[in-house]
């Protein structure tokens, strides 16, 4: 996941930096450096990844380009 699909996965969801800071329980300045293009530890990314497909975003990296997919919810 890179800085760009972690901020249109967070918008997908209409979540606000301090939302997707406490669903992956790290400081929401985290996100925001994630986001401004900072890199952070591969375990911190994995969180912040994690969290967001738990919330129903599919990563996705084709030869086109690098996505998200905002799945719906079942019903």
């Amino acid at each position: 996941m890179n800085a760009t699909q972690c901020k249109m996965a967070r918008v997908a969801l209409n979540l606000g930096v301090r939302d997707l800071a406490a669903l992956a329980k790290v400081a929401p300045g985290t996100i925001s450096r994630f986001e401004g293009g900072e890199e952070l530890k591969e375990r911190t990314v994995d969180d912040i990844r994690s969290a967001l497909e738990s919330a129903g975003i599919e990563f996705i990296n084709t030869d086109r380009g690098d996505g998200v997919v905002k799945l719906r919810s079942a019903q």
